[in-house]
Formats: C-alpha cells, structure tokens, sequence
C-alpha cells in the first residue's frame, strides 16, 4: 500500500510539473481574448476532455501508436514545439485573425490547437504518461489514469474561474499577461525544438 501511495505521489508531481493549471491558465486567458463566460467554458470542457482522451489513449496503447505510425519522441517534440512557438509568437505579435476569429468553428479550433494539443496533451505530458506505465500492472495504469483526470478536472476549474481572475487583475494587466505568455510559449517551443534535435542526434 505505501508503494502505490509513493507511485501516485510521483506521478501526481510528474503531471504537475509538465501541466500546471495555474501557469497554464494565464495562456488560455491570452487565447480567449473577447470571448464571453460560456464560450470560455465550452472551450475549457472541449479542450480538457480531448486532452483527457489524448493522454489515456498513450496511456493504454501508446507503444502501438508511435509504432501504428512510424511517430518518434525527437519529431514529436519538434512538431509541438514548431507549433507552440507559431501560436507565442502571434499571442506575443497581437496577430489575432488566426487565433482569435469569432468565427465558432475557429473557436473549437482553439480547444483542440493548441490548448488540448500540445499545450496539455503536450510532448512533455505524454513522455511523462508513458514513462510512468513503462512496466506498470494494471493497478498502477490505473493510478495514472486516475491522477491525470485529476489533473485535468484541476485545470478545468482553472481555466472556468478565468473570469474571475480578470476581475481582479484588470483588462490592461491580463493583456500584458497574454504578451508575457505568448513570450514564454514562443521560449518552451523553442526549448522542445531543442530537446527534439538533441534526442535525434544524441548530443
């Protein structure tokens, strides 16, 4: 029993450190600029739920998948992080025709790209989902599974109480927070870029 207990204290930390809600939270708000509290929720719902599905689907057949396509952790991490620094470097720019459309299927667009992939459902979320079943019986799958909803169900509050986040910030602070964040998106693209070409060339 203190085993597990040890187990799911390491892979709550592990989550945790790839997926925080509260830094994760400034993100979203930088990406729904304008939207209104329902929608934000929607998308809050739509973009955890995928990731959910995304991590779990690792979780249980994450071998076959990468095998099924011919996927590699490097080009994963490359991919995600081309993609990531895309999106920082518009939020950073204030370019909101893409990523701030009013568009409704643009808005579903931005739950699946990037906040359920690879913001959540990340390079760095799913390595950590895999490594945590690498050997793993089916009580600890199941300890990972648990652990990651948790996770998930924490950012959802997260990213539903955004509303009330700018309420007492301020419009004018969220915005700067937005440049501040796109900055950093635009920084840890960049670093799985890295990551990716370092584990291709084993430097």
């Amino acid at each position: 029993m203190e085993n597990l207990m040890t187990y799911a204290l390491t892979v709550f930390m592990s989550f945790f450190a790839v997926m925080n809600p509260i830094a994760n939270t400034p993100i979203f708000l930088g990406l729904t600029v304008g939207e209104n509290k329902e929608s934000k929720k929607k998308i809050a719902k739509t973009a955890t739920f995928t990731a959910f599905i995304i991590v779990v689907s690792f979780v249980i057949a994450g071998k076959y998948i990468f095998e099924l396509f011919g996927l590699t952790i490097p080009a994963f991490k490359i991919t995600g992080g081309i993609l990531i620094f895309y999106i920082g470097f518009e939020m950073l720019m204030s370019q909101k025709a893409k990523i701030h459309s009013s568009d409704s299927e643009d808005k579903n667009n931005i739950s699946i790209s990037p906040l359920a992939i690879p913001i959540l459902a990340g390079p760095g979320t799913i390595v950590a989902a895999m490594n945590n079943v690498t050997n793993a019986n089916l009580i600890q799958i199941g300890i990972v599974i648990s652990i990651f909803a948790l996770m998930i169900y924490l950012t959802y509050l997260a990213f539903s109480f955004s509303d009330l986040i700018v309420k007492k910030v301020g419009t004018n602070l969220i915005s700067v927070i937005g440049k501040l964040m796109g900055l950093v998106l635009a920084i840890i693209g960049t670093g799985m870029i890295v990551d990716g070409i370092k584990l291709t060339f084993k430097l």
